[in-house]
């Protein structure tokens, strides 16, 4: 056991005892093209593989699918989220908007809902990534041929050397982010450049594709109609921009300045992107043979990088390659920060997770051995990836959408409403159609779904009696109420429906009989109310008042019992006398009990308020005291 302490220290190095999130994010601010290109690891590498899933999605109709992608991202996607950024400046993104406006449990489970599909799009981004890179290095002819034929075991070596960076101890490099953004989009420029170059001096490959498209449909409005159903499988290509809000924290500027170097930001790299994805998509299409997209193809997977062996030679291929291979496993590096970021946001917060996941390594751990398991079962395959992706960026897009669009109708902004109540309509068909297509996405988001939810429920009971309250404020009656009292201080428990003066006069007199209080002891009524028991952490504000000649202290927490434990060790504290508490209520089925406690926070509130102390206050002597009638 000496043995593992040293590996259980280093584990949980730099664990956080306060889970509540800091809104001003990191202390160093940078200009916003230097952020764009912290979000664009992400958004930018997926020009690794768009062109190829394009291809093999629409065929000939690849240009056609990929203007209306750009159309949907441009109209839809871009608004969505330069108004997120406006509803939620400190980076909590679409789903925190969601969370304000579903509260309780039931708006705690949507939260757990989203998060699993947030888990699919990060992890996928891992994994695809990971496996487009190790295309574009079996492909290369300088590899040897021993790795030919072993892409999940390279891809697993890229992942683990991923996870390898962030147990180290991975801080946030903008600096080699914009490096690798501007040397990536200046090859690509290059590439893509010559591409289209021949096809200019090659008119008639697009002649030869209208004459395909002419004699394949029979209309231009089919065309749309196919490109349309096709478009669903290209919607990874508008990933990037729940990172592009989620990194908020860093720009540069005042409240104002950050968001409008945010809109900036998500404005520029949607541009670049729409630029890429529409000449790529052209060039590819009129240059490579069908065939080569296909599994086993020289361009599955890399279709500008085959481009560019081919009018560029090995050498600038190969300094594509490791442009792309790098890039594509730092835009993993930036997936897992934004599950190291999301999950210590909310779980622990709901207290929905053990301590340990507010440590880094711990979850880089998990995270990386679930990306192990997704590259098993896929093969490593970019493409049968590409369904499981979509899913979890359309998802996202959904509920930012759907949050955006309530935001606009509270605000009684009736023409914003029903233009992004229109932008749903496009997006739950793509979304829908997606899910149809290629299932994927949905089994494993519901797989995340489960666990997250069967684990965090789970986390949630055994933590119930934890003392979950982070202050305790009293205003100026509760306070001379606590300095009037002298000697001991003693309260007496009560449900907050009980105010008839007669049962406030009956409590006070068996309080005194029972338990043999002088008639100089002072006694102070205590009552609590929950009005969300779903919250895990809480502060405490006591408001004191006179009722039918007897004092009153009213709080509000999440819980009976950890409120009223929190409030005795308060005022233990703040006098330096051990308080003593008096119950006369009684609850029933012991098993019934404990399930009222943990959903709404009642349930059989003496013993439970003792626990709560016990675990607080170790030292009997210190301990305040509960006194059951």
């Amino acid at each position: 056991m000496a043995g593992e302490r040293p590996l259980r220290r280093w584990l949980l190095e730099g664990l956080q005892a306060d889970s509540r999130q800091v809104d001003q994010g990191p202390h160093r601010k940078h200009p916003w093209w230097q952020v764009m290109c912290l979000t664009g690891l992400d958004y930018f590498s997926t020009l690794g593989y768009q062109p190829g899933i394009a291809a093999l999605a629409a065929g000939a109709l690849s240009p056609v699918a990929t203007l209306l992608l750009v159309t949907l991202t441009l109209l839809g996607a871009l608004p969505i989220y330069r108004r997120v950024a406006v509803e939620s400046p400190y980076g909590q993104g679409s789903i925190a908007m969601l969370e304000k406006l579903a509260p309780q449990w039931w708006g705690k489970l949507f939260v757990l809902a989203l998060l699993g599909f947030a888990a699919t799009d990060f992890i996928i981004t891992m994994t695809l990534s990971a496996a487009d890179a190790t295309a574009h290095i079996l492909e290369n002819p300088f590899v040897p041929d021993f790795l030919h034929g072993r892409q999940v075991l390279v891809t697993l070596v890229l992942l683990g050397l991923l996870g390898a960076v962030f147990l180290r101890g991975f801080s946030e490099a903008i600096g080699i982010a914009v490096l690798l953004v501007a040397v990536y989009l200046v090859l690509n420029a290059i590439v893509v450049a010559v591409a289209v170059l021949h096809v200019l001096e090659r008119p008639h490959v697009v002649v030869d594709w209208q004459r395909l498209l002419s004699s394949g449909y029979s209309s231009p409005m089919a065309m749309i109609g196919l490109s349309l159903l096709a478009m669903p499988k290209l919607a990874l290509g508008m990933s990037g921009f729940e990172t592009g809000v989620a990194v908020m924290p860093l720009v540069k500027g005042d409240l104002g300045g950050r968001i409008k170097g945010t809109k900036r930001l998500l404005t520029v790299a949607a541009l670049i992107m729409s630029v890429f994805l529409i000449l790529s998509s052209f060039a590819t299409t009129m240059l490579i043979p069908a065939k080569e997209f296909e599994e086993g193809g020289k361009a599955s997977g890399r279709a500008l990088a085959y481009l560019a062996h081919g009018f560029l030679g090995d050498w600038f291929g190969t300094l594509y390659d490791v442009s792309t291979i790098a890039i594509l496993w730092f835009a993993g590096a930036s997936a897992m920060a934004g599950l190291l970021n999301l999950v210590p946001r909310y779980l622990p917060r709901y207290g929905m997770a053990p301590d340990w996941t507010r440590a880094v390594r711990p979850l880089v751990l998990v995270f990386t051995l679930i990306a192990f398991a997704i590259t098993v079962i896929f093969d490593a395959d970019v493409e049968t990836q590409g369904g499981a992706y979509a899913t979890g960026v359309l998802v996202l897009f959904m509920s930012a959408n759907v949050a955006v669009a309530l935001a606009a109708r509270r605000r009684r902004q009736r023409r914003l409403f029903l233009a992004f109540a229109a932008i749903g309509v496009v997006l739950a068909y793509t979304l829908v159609a997606n899910v149809i297509e290629r299932p994927d996405g949905v089994k494993i988001a519901s797989f995340f779904i489960v666990a997250i939810v069967a684990t965090s429920l789970i986390s949630r009971a055994t933590r119930s009696t934890e003392l979950r309250v982070t202050e305790v404020h009293l205003d100026p009656q509760a306070e001379r109420f606590v300095q009037d009292a002298c000697g001991e201080i003693h309260l007496i428990a009560n449900e907050p429906h009980e105010r008839d003066q007669t049962e406030y006069t009956e409590k006070r007199r068996e309080t005194w009989l029972n338990h043999r209080l002088g008639s100089k002891d002072p006694t102070i009524f205590v009552e609590v109310t929950v009005p969300d028991a779903s919250e895990f952490e809480t502060e405490l504000r006591v408001v004191g008042e006179e009722r039918y000649g007897h004092r009153v202290l009213r709080v509000e927490g999440s819980t009976v019992p950890n409120a009223l434990a929190a409030l005795l060790l308060y005022l233990r504290d703040r006098t330096g006398r051990v308080p003593h508490i008096y119950f006369h209520w009684a609850e029933g089925n012991p098993i019934a009990a404990m399930l009222r406690y943990l959903a709404l926070g009642g349930g059989d509130v003496p013993p439970l308020t003792r626990e709560v102390l016990r675990q607080a206050e170790p030292d009997p002597l210190r301990r305040p005291h509960v006194h059951v009638g």
